[in-house]
């Protein structure tokens, strides 16, 4: 089982917590919020439940070349209960397995960054530092 493809320009934003309905809408009703273009593919595939990190990149493993995946924002527990909905971001190209918290605000800009590779992934993890969380570049 691959990971699904995004939308052009845009980046895969995975639920892997299916407590709470109300939550997932809540979180991808602040991505659209946070941004006037469309900048995520949502899936809520329940093949995806629980999904580790590891369970990820194995999946992308299993991709033929053409339907590999750069990177994944999952929505995972702690995003849905967390007021600044901080996505999991995951390296699934370069480091994979890399990850950092993104709290939703951010994602736009690095979606767009990300998908005309303007940025690379490395760039936001480095600039999560100690914290493991992006909180800008300002932050760092």
């Amino acid at each position: 089982m691959s990971l699904p493809q995004p939308a052009d320009l845009t980046t895969l934003v995975l639920r892997t917590d299916f407590a709470d309905d109300a939550a997932w809408q809540a979180v991808r009703g602040a991505i659209e919020e946070a941004d006037e273009k469309r900048s995520a593919t949502f899936v809520s595939d329940p093949r995806f439940d629980g999904a580790s990190v590891q369970q990820l990149l194995d999946a992308e493993a299993a991709a033929v070349e053409d339907d590999k995946v750069c990177e994944v924002f999952v929505a995972d527990a702690t995003t849905m209960t967390d007021e600044t909905h901080p996505l999991l971001a995951v390296d699934l190209f370069d480091e994979p397995g890399r990850t950092f918290r993104v709290p939703v605000r951010w994602f736009p800009e690095m979606s767009a960054n990300l998908s005309i590779a303007n940025a690379d992934f490395a760039d936001y993890a480095d600039a999560a530092g100690a914290t493991g969380t992006f909180q800008g570049f300002d932050a760092v």
